[in-house]
């Protein structure tokens, strides 16, 4: 299993689409920064005017822990289509190159062929989030430097200590690895059925369009859906970030996403057991 892990991560890793999420967010990341860099005092002028109004406010507001704090707003919405892009390619890129054929004919149990290509999508998407929090931590806060995080909300305006936010972070971005990896499941599903990686794609994007549409929408006939819609708990890495942690729920989020994760890498591995390989 382990040497099988080793070939696919190879097989990742040495395609060049690999490597556009790691610059994608690596530039994203950059041209938010310089922005702040040139330009933060007036963003900042512009978003607390209806605070100072009232309120005064002192303190290195404008530092590391709240740009990482937007850029994790930002960039999250954008990862799944990163991810999807190396999941969604795991079975339908060996389909598409004509090597899924011949790669079932090795002593090597279709379960534990598609483990391995599932946990090298796992483990890239780790990979991935580990260069978003280097990049959208650390670095803002050696240019910007450490200080209170103070989060705008539509009814409240929450401030949390400069000593308790850093593992607040950690913690966020332990969630959002449960939540990518959700998606990477996901476009590992729908590459079992397609012959090309276009399709799982634009079907992995299709489907978190319509879910977060269906999770945001204010309407009954939907609300008894939304609590097993997988989108609806993609941004519990927030409750992280209430004052007090909301633990009950951001758990239950958690929770509800790795069942996903489970039924989906199940129904992957249960399908191809059963599929006719023809190409």
């Amino acid at each position: 299993m382990l040497q099988l892990l080793q070939i696919e991560l190879f097989k990742i890793f040495r395609r060049p689409r690999t490597y556009i999420s790691f610059v994608a967010i690596g530039a994203i990341v950059m041209l938010i920064l310089l922005a702040f860099y040139v330009d933060g005092a007036n963003y900042m002028a512009f978003g607390l005017q209806s605070l100072t109004q009232s309120f005064e406010i002192q303190g290195n507001v404008l530092n590391g822990y709240l740009i990482c704090f937007i850029i994790l707003q930002t960039l999250l919405i954008h990862v799944p289509l990163l991810i999807a892009l190396v999941a969604g390619d795991q079975v339908a890129g060996e389909a598409n190159m004509g090597t899924l054929r011949l790669l079932i004919t090795k002593p090597v149990s279709r379960t534990n062929l598609m483990l391995a290509k599932f946990f090298a999508s796992a483990i890239y998407t780790m990979m991935l989030l580990v260069w978003m929090a280097f990049l959208a931590l650390l670095l803002p806060v050696l240019i910007f430097g450490t200080g209170d995080l103070m989060i705008l909300k539509s009814e409240e305006v929450v401030v949390l200590s400069k000593a308790d936010v850093l593992w607040r972070y950690f913690a966020a971005f332990g969630f959002a690895a449960i939540a990518m990896t959700t998606v990477a499941a996901l476009a590992f599903l729908l590459s079992i059925f397609a012959e090309n990686s276009i399709g799982p794609i634009v079907s992995t994007m299709s489907v978190i369009i319509v879910f977060t549409i269906l999770s945001t929408l204010d309407i009954p006939i939907f609300n008894a859906i939304k609590p097993f819609l997988f989108t609806t708990h993609m941004i519990g890495w927030k409750g992280f970030f209430d004052e007090p942690v909301s633990w009950q729920q951001v758990l239950q989020s958690a929770g509800i996403l790795i069942i996903h994760i489970v039924g989906l890498v199940v129904a992957s591995v249960i399908i191809f057991r059963k599929k006719d390989i023809l190409s």
